[in-house]
């Protein structure tokens, strides 16, 4: 079954940063608004970044002037910029169109360590 596919999570320390990717396969094309949402261990998923055809981005308060969502539409690739990390940010890390479009894929984990 078609996924998203993301990638770019790790273990860093708290205050640093990561790159998250989110790539659509083949057969699939990136529509906006798209989101990258996360899943924390005992907690429902959140929607935490979202971008428009426009190119411009909103964010839950919690990441707010720290995380940045871009996009490469040649590349059907939609990114997310992780700076100022904080162990509460630590979750597993999915995309996905706001209203789903798609499955759910694996997501990635992103582990922030005190």
């Amino acid at each position: 079954q078609v996924q998203l596919v993301e990638s770019g999570g790790g273990l860093v320390q708290a205050g640093g940063s990561l790159r998250l990717s989110c790539a659509a396969p083949g057969t699939i094309f990136i529509v906006h608004p798209m989101g990258w949402y996360r899943q924390a261990p005992g907690q429902e998923r959140e929607l935490v970044a979202r971008i428009y055809d426009t190119g411009d981005g909103n964010y839950a308060d919690s990441v707010k002037g720290r995380f940045t969502i871009s996009r490469d539409n040649a590349k059907k690739t939609v990114y997310l910029q992780m700076n100022s990390l904080k162990p509460e940010d630590t979750a597993v890390y999915f995309c996905n169109h706001l209203l789903q479009l798609w499955p759910w894929g694996q997501g990635t984990q992103v582990t922030v360590s005190s």
